[in-house]
């Protein structure tokens, strides 16, 4: 049970000053009648606002088409956001609606975005190894012995103290590769690359844990269920 004010605050809807004008224009109602005052507690699933069910008040968990040229932050001074591609509601939700680790501006791909802050930590720790594949067109050929070489668990990235993990990485052609990993560092597949002399070109993510982007067109998202990582 949670205070109408409270709830309809957290999900967007409008300010907890703003409920109480909302609910003396009759605009929410508790199981068919209308909301008595903003202090009035009630179980979500009994709410309507306008007639309608309360949008996801479980939570929100998307799986979004990231395009190129947005960041995943929610610092404007950063530059357009993953996050203006949302309905303005979901923008408003306490807690925010945030993104499980980053693509960079210059990668596409799948990006998972949600509002449970567990589900972050636990899909973002390297103890839980989700693995990540990301495709790549590099500038140079792959020099030989790569592919053992990011399986082997050995590679030490500048400025990191800790080798990174093995990774495993499948040569479709010369300057095209497909690598899979269980780690999520900073740039760490353009580093990856990097150290061995060869700049990333293009970068995309397909693939996160069992989840793919299939033909989600991009820059649009679907809603999942909460539990899509409970199997």
């Amino acid at each position: 049970m949670r205070r109408l004010d409270q709830l309809l605050a957290n999900l967007g809807y409008c300010s907890r000053r703003e409920a109480r004008a909302w609910i003396d224009d009759g605009r929410v109602t508790v199981r068919g009648e209308s909301a008595d005052n903003v202090s009035q507690k009630a179980d979500p699933a009994d709410v309507r606002v306008d007639g309608e069910p309360l949008d996801h008040p479980a939570g929100l968990l998307l799986l979004l088409h990231k395009p190129l040229g947005l960041v995943c932050s929610h610092d404007g001074r950063e530059g357009p956001s993953v996050y203006g591609l949302l309905p303005a509601r979901w923008q408003r939700r306490n807690p925010p609606v945030t993104s499980v680790g980053r693509l960079d501006k210059d990668t596409s791909g799948l990006l998972l975005l949600t509002d449970q802050s567990e589900l972050v930590h636990r899909l973002t720790s390297p103890k839980h190894k989700v693995a990540k594949v990301y495709g790549a067109t590099l500038s140079h050929g792959l020099p030989a012995g790569i592919t053992e070489l990011f399986a082997s668990g050995t590679l030490l990235l500048k400025e990191e103290d800790a080798p990174c993990a093995p990774a495993a990485l499948n040569i479709i052609s010369p300057r095209e590769a497909e690598l899979t990993l269980t780690e999520g560092r900073y740039h760490q597949v353009r580093r990856m690359f990097a150290s061995q002399g060869c700049e990333v070109v293009t970068l995309h993510r397909p693939r996160f844990g069992h989840l793919e982007l299939g033909d989600l067109p991009v820059g649009q998202w679907r809603a999942l269920p909460l539990t899509e990582f409970a199997r």
